[in-house]
Formats: C-alpha cells, sequence, structure tokens
C-alpha cells in the first residue's frame, strides 16, 4: 500500500543566501496491508518531514511515493485531493476546523465527502465520539473552545470515522488519560485488522510495542547537513 523509492528531500534557506540543505536522501520504506511502522530517530532526524512527503505536503525532489498506486511525487494536485479524500487519512497532533462547525459534524465531515449520508455519517461520528468520550452535550457546540484533550480526541474520532485504506497517525496517544489511550490503541489495531497500512510517529514506546510491527530508524535516511 506505501512504497517510498530512493527520496531525496532539500530545504533551500532563502533568508541565508540560498543555501540548500539536504535533510533527506535514500529514504526507502514499503508498508503493506494490515501492518503498522513506526518511524523513530532522535528530534530533527527527519520523522515529520517523511510523514509530509507521505501526505503531499512536502514534494520529494527525486524517487517514488507510492501511496495505494498514486506517486505522490508526481501527482496533480487534484489526484492527491482524491487520495486524501478517499484512501490517505491523517491524524495529525492538532485539530484544524472551520470554526462555528459542530463537533458532529466535524467529524462526519470524512464520510459525507465520499458520499455517505448525512444522517448515517452523523450516526457513524456519535459512535467514535461517544466511544472516545467526548460528553454528548458538547457534541452541537464547536470543538475550538474545547480543552485540548477533547480536541485531540475528536481530531481522532475524524481521522478514523472514515476506514482510510492508510493512515498516517503522528503521536496518536499523546497526552491521553489511561482509559482514552486504550480506546486509541484498540482503533489502531481495528484498523489493521481491516487491512488499513499504518505509519506512525509514537513516542510512547509501549504504544508502539503494543500496535507497531516494526520501526523504521529515519536517521540512516538523514545525510550530513552541510550548506
Amino acid at each position: 500500500m506505501i512504497e517510498i523509492s530512493d527520496v531525496l528531500k532539500t530545504f533551500t534557506l532563502h533568508n541565508q543566501g540560498g543555501a540548500v540543505i539536504r535533510v533527506m536522501e535514500g529514504a526507502n520504506l514499503k508498508v503493506a496491508r494490515g501492518e503498522c511502522v513506526a518511524l523513530v530517530g532522535a528530534s530533527g532526524a527527519g520523522k515529520s518531514t517523511l510523514m509530509r512527503i507521505l501526505y503531499g505536503n512536502y514534494l520529494a525532489e527525486t524517487g517514488a511515493v507510492r501511496v495505494a498506486g498514486v506517486d505522490v511525487a508526481q501527482a496533480a494536485p487534484r489526484e492527491i485531493l482524491k487520495l486524501r479524500r478517499e484512501t490517505l487519512g491523517y491524524v495529525s497532533q492538532f485539530l484544524r476546523v472551520v470554526p462555528r462547525v459542530p463537533t458532529l459534524d466535524v467529524v462526519a465531515e470524512p464520510l459525507r465527502a465520499v458520499g455517505v449520508p448525512a444522517d448515517q455519517a452523523r450516526a457513524r461520528a456519535a459512535e467514535f465520539l461517544r466511544r472516545l468520550n467526548i460528553p454528548q452535550t458538547l457534541w452541537e457546540l464547536s470543538p475550538t473552545t474545547f480543552s485540548g484533550g477533547e480536541q485531540q480526541r475528536v481530531n481522532i474520532a475524524r481521522g478514523f470515522a472514515h476506514a482510510y485504506p492508510v493512515l498516517l497517525l503522528d503521536e496518536p496517544t499523546a497526552s491521553l488519560d489511561a482509559a482514552n489511550r486504550e480506546v486509541v490503541l484498540g482503533l489502531i489495531e481495528d484498523a489493521k485488522a481491516r487491512g488499513a497500512a499504518i505509519v506512525g510517529i509514537f513516542h510512547d514506546e509501549a504504544a508502539r510495542a503494543r500496535v507497531c510491527d516494526r520501526e523504521i530508524d529515519v536517521t540512516r535516511f538523514t545525510p550530513e547537513r552541510a550548506a
């Protein structure tokens, strides 16, 4: 489902005379259906960079980045948008939504985007909000008013409500209490069981050991940083 081949990524520092920094070189990775792979390495090693390359936020200079058969490094913007809508989910650490949209509709939106009728989408959204212990009294309010932990759980509900074949998870259990951490790990296990290919960053070592099949140290893709 995921295959990265010989990827090179550089950044140009325009405020430093156009210096070019190689942040990733020779990156290779394969992730099969039903497999969860953890990206590990010291801070700054390139874990988030690799996730953003997979999602199409960063463009690789060379190499191939195939997600469910689509080469994200070469795809047109409309192809990437279609991939994100139907196939590639990304659970980030931060919830970014349009203000004043009710939480129930925020979580239902990915389902509505793939044609699920409104009542069915809202019912499934309610199921995930309930599972993640978001009180029903909050469902018709905007999540922009919620606590950080509540926003994180809304973000997770939104990311898992649609059964994406490929999932990118950025610290999905960070700052969660024990009960909600257990719920999220269960959601990851359910996604693996239905065949989702998952790449994640997990600083929680116990969570990583439980749900990840293997680890990839991205430090080996990080060249010497010199201008």
